[in-house]
C-alpha cells in the first residue's frame, strides 16, 4: 500500500468510510511525511486541518519515528482532538490544566514511549519541570511537532498568548529532520509574516498552503438594536425560530452570566460558558451543546477557537468583538456540516468602551515593565502573588509581563516563583506602537463592517488577505446581498422585563454541575454530574463591578465587625428579588477564619427579618485540611469532610446557607453535601460578594 493509500484508509478511520482525501490535504502529509518539510498551513475553518496532521503523526509513527507533539491552546480544543484521533486509531493523550491529576501517568506513557501523539498547552512548555525534565525528551525524539492555531504566537495576532513564545525553545531542540506544522485559519499577510519568523517556518523550503476563505453556509447579519434589555429581549424572541442549537457570545464574563441567566428566566434552555468555569464543567457543557442538549451556550472568546460542532446552528454576538479577524474566528463554529447556518451581530453603544478596558490592560509601559525586574531577586524566588503589592499592576497583567519577560531571557520561572536573571532587556517601543496602530486600525473595520453596504462576507474575507478574493465578488447570502431577514420590533413588554432583570439587584451564583475529572486518583469516589449540590445561589454583587464591587471590597478588606445597615439592606433587597421554588425556612452561616463575626451577624439579621429558623454556624471539623489549592480536585479533596454534620431536626424545607465571598463555588458545593446528607430538602447558597 503506497502512502497515499494508507493515508487515505486513515482519513477514512477518522472520519467516515465516504471521506476523501483533497489533494491539498495531501499535499500537506506528503510534505511532512516523505520530505519532512516545515509547513504553514492557513486555511478556513473546517478544512481539515486536524486530519492532516493526524494522519501525518500516526504514518511516522508507523515508520518508526517518536510521538507528534501538539502544542493547543484550548482545553475545548483538546478534548476534540484526543476524541478524533481515538477514532484514527492514534493513541492520544493530553496534559493541561484540567487533567492535573492524570500528568504523571502521561509523563509515565511518553517515557514508555506509549503515545503516537502529545498534546500540550502552551503554559505547560513553561512549567519549570515540565521544561527541564519532559521537553528535552520530547524534542529529541518527537516524529513531528505540530503548533495549532498559530496565530496565538504572534503579537498581531487576535489572541497573543506570551507562553506560546516558548515554542521557540521546543523548535531549537528539534533534530534536523523533524518536520513542523504550523496552523491557523485566522491569519492576515502580517500575521503571516510573523508566525513565520517566530517559528521559523518561513524561508523558501517551507511549503505554504493558503486557501480560500469563503463559507457558503453561513448567512451575516447586522441587526441595529438600541439599548441592551432591547437586544437580550430581541434575542429571547427569537432563540426558539432559529434552527438548532448554537452560541452566542458576549464581551464580558459578566455579560455571559447575566445574558444567560436572563434567557434562562425567558424558558430557554442555556448556560454561560467563560474563562472562568472549571474545566470539568466546561467538558459538560460542551457535551451539551453537541448533543443538543442545550439551546446555546452563552459564552465568551473561551469557546472561539477549537470547539468543533459541524452541525452548529447559529451564531449570535451581543456586542462586537473589536477585529474582524477574532470575529470571523468565532462566526466559523457555524455551519461546518449543514447547508445554511444563522451568524447574527448586534452591536452595542458601549463596544467601543470594553474595547478600550481590554486596550488599557495590554503590555505596559517601560517604566512599569522596568520595575518588575529590579523587584525580581537573582537568588529567592518570588511568587506572582507576592509580586503584585511591590508592582502597580494587576494580577493578569503581571502574568503577562512575566512571561514575555522570561521568553525573552530577563527573568526565569522556576520552582516557588520567580527569579531575575541579570540578563540585559531591550523594550521595543517601535513594536508596541505598532501594535497599538494596528489595534485601532482593526477597531475601525469592525466599525465599518457594521455600516458597510457591501457584501459581509466579502468584507471579512478582505480583512483577512484572502488569496482567492476576486473583484466584484458576492456571496449571495448576507443581509446586504439579499435584504434585511429579522424584523427589529421588540415587544415593549419583553424589553421591560428584560431591563428590570438586568436591573435586579444581585447576581447568580450557578452551581457546579460536574466532578472535576480524576477524583479516583486522588482517592476520592466523585465522578459524573453533581447530584446532590446547592441550588442556584444569589451574591449581592461581583467584587469586580464599579457599583456594589468597590463597597464589597472595601468591607471584605476591613477588620471582621457586624454587618453593616447598607449591607443588610441590599442582602435583603436580593433575597426580596429571588424568584425562588420554594421560600427558604432556616438561614446558616459557613464557618470562617476571616469573618466569623459578619456572617454570624448577616444570619442572626436574616433570621430575624425573614423570620426564618437560625441554625448558627456550619462548623469545621477538627481534622479539617487547609484549603490552598486553586485546582478544582485538590480543592474538593481539601473540603471532603471538612464541616462536622449538624442536627437539623424539624427543619422542613430549604436552608440559606450563608458565606462572605465565594469564587470557585466549590465550598458552597461541598457544604451543601453535608446539609443534604443531614436531611436538608435543599440548599440556597447566598455570599455578599462573587470574586469574579
Amino acid at each position: 500500500m503506497s502512502t497515499r493509500e494508507r493515508a487515505q484508509a486513515l482519513l477514512e478511520q477518522l472520519a467516515g468510510a465516504g471521506a476523501v482525501l483533497r489533494e491539498d490535504q495531501w499535499t500537506a502529509i506528503e510534505a511532512l511525511v516523505v520530505a519532512r518539510r516545515r509547513a504553514l498551513v492557513v486555511q478556513r475553518t473546517g478544512w481539515g486541518k486536524s486530519a492532516v496532521y493526524f494522519i501525518a503523526a500516526k504514518l511516522l509513527r508507523e515508520q518508526g519515528r517518536g510521538a507528534t507533539v501538539i502544542v493547543s491552546p484550548l482545553l475545548a480544543l483538546m478534548r476534540n482532538q484526543v476524541a478524533a484521533a481515538q477514532r484514527a486509531g492514534v493513541h492520544a493523550a493530553t496534559i493541561n490544566s484540567g487533567n492535573v491529576t492524570e500528568w504523571d501517568m502521561v509523563h509515565r506513557q511518553v517515557a514508555a514511549g506509549e503515545l503516537d501523539v502529545l498534546l500540550v498547552s502552551p503554559e505547560r512548555l513553561n512549567n519549570p519541570e515540565f521544561r527541564d525534565k519532559v521537553l528535552p525528551a520530547l524534542a529529541a525524539d518527537a516524529g513531528l511537532v505540530v503548533v495549532d492555531e498559530a496565530h496565538c504566537v504572534s503579537d498581531w495576532g487576535h489572541d497573543f498568548r506570551p507562553d506560546y513564545r516558548r515554542i521557540r525553545t521546543l523548535m531549537a531542540q528539534l533534530g534536523p529532520d523533524t518536520p513542523v506544522l504550523a496552523t491557523t485559519a485566522t491569519a492576515n499577510d502580517r500575521v503571516v509574516d510573523d508566525v513565520a519568523a517566530q517559528l521559523g517556518v518561513g524561508g523558501t523550503d517551507t511549503l505554504v498552503l493558503r486557501g480560500g476563505l469563503d463559507r457558503e453556509s453561513l448567512h451575516l447579519s447586522v441587526v441595529e438594536i438600541g439599548s441592551e434589555a432591547q437586544r437580550v429581549a430581541w434575542i429571547g424572541a427569537q432563540l426558539s425560530s432559529l434552527e438548532g442549537s448554537g452560541i452566542i457570545y458576549t464581551l464580558t464574563v459578566a455579560g455571559a452570566r447575566d445574558v444567560a441567566a436572563l434567557l434562562r428566566d425567558l424558558g430557554h434552555d442555556v448556560a454561560a460558558y467563560t474563562g472562568a468555569t472549571d474545566p470539568g464543567e466546561r467538558e459538560q457543557l460542551e457535551a451539551d451543546l453537541l448533543a443538543n442538549r442545550v439551546k446555546a451556550l452563552v459564552a465568551t472568546s473561551a469557546l472561539g477557537m477549537g470547539f468543533d460542532k459541524p452541525d452548529l446552528g447559529f451564531v449570535i454576538h451581543l456586542g462586537a468583538p473589536s477585529s474582524p479577524i477574532s470575529y470571523y474566528q468565532q462566526v466559523g463554529r457555524a455551519g461546518r456540516s449543514s447547508a445554511s447556518a444563522q451568524v447574527i451581530l448586534l452591536p452595542g453603544a458601549q463596544d467601543r468602551d470594553i474595547w478600550g478596558y481590554f486596550a488599557s490592560v495590554a503590555f505596559p509601559s517601560e517604566a512599569l515593565v522596568r520595575k518588575v525586574i529590579d523587584v525580581l531577586d537573582p537568588e529567592r524566588p518570588q511568587s506572582t502573588a507576592a509580586l503584585e503589592p511591590l508592582v502597580d499592576l494587576g494580577r493578569t497583567r503581571l502574568e503577562m509581563v512575566l512571561k514575555v519577560l522570561d521568553v525573552d531571557g530577563a527573568v526565569r520561572r522556576v520552582k516557588g516563583g520567580w527569579i531575575g536573571t541579570g540578563e540585559p532587556w531591550f523594550y521595543d517601543e517601535p513594536r508596541y506602537r505598532k501594535l497599538e496602530e494596528a489595534r485601532r486600525s482593526e477597531q475601525q473595520a469592525m466599525l465599518d463592517y457594521q455600516v458597510t453596504g457591501e457584501c459581509r462576507m466579502t468584507f471579512l474575507r478582505a480583512q483577512l488577505d484572502d488569496p482567492q478574493l476576486t473583484a466584484g465578488v458576492t456571496c449571495g447570502r448576507c443581509d446586504n446581498c439579499v435584504g434585511a431577514p429579522y424584523d427589529t420590533e421588540v415587544d415593549s413588554a419583553a424589553v421591560d422585563a428584560a431591563r428590570d432583570r438586568l436591573a435586579r439587584p444581585g447576581v447568580e451564583i450557578s452551581p457546579r454541575l460536574q466532578w472535576p475529572t480524576g477524583m479516583a486518583n486522588l482517592g476520592i469516589d466523585l465522578s459524573g454530574r453533581i447530584t446532590d449540590g446547592p441550588a442556584t445561589g444569589r451574591a449581592i454583587g461581583r467584587l469586580t463591578d464599579l457599583g456594589w464591587g468597590v463597597r464589597l471590597r472595601r468591607l471584605l478588606s476591613a477588620a471582621d465587625e457586624p454587618v453593616p445597615a447598607d449591607v443588610l439592606s441590599a442582602t435583603i433587597a436580593v433575597l426580596a428579588a429571588w424568584p425562588w421554588e420554594s421560600r427558604p425556612v432556616a438561614v446558616m452561616g459557613l464557618d470562617s477564619s476571616t469573618h466569623p463575626v459578619l456572617i454570624g451577624s448577616l444570619v442572626d439579621g436574616l433570621a430575624e427579618v425573614g423570620r426564618l429558623r437560625n441554625l448558627g454556624t456550619l462548623r469545621y471539623g477538627a481534622d479539617r485540611r487547609p484549603v490552598a489549592a486553586a485546582n478544582s480536585a485538590y480543592r474538593v479533596r481539601a473540603l471532603e469532610d471538612s464541616w462536622v454534620a449538624p442536627d437539623l431536626g424539624g427543619v422542613v424545607g430549604p436552608i440559606l446557607l450563608v458565606d462572605d465571598e465565594t469564587d470557585t463555588g466549590w465550598t458552597f458545593t461541598m457544604a451543601a453535601r453535608v446539609l443534604r446528607r443531614a436531611g436538608a430538602e435543599s440548599v440556597l447558597p447566598f455570599a455578599l460578594a462573587c470574586a469574579n
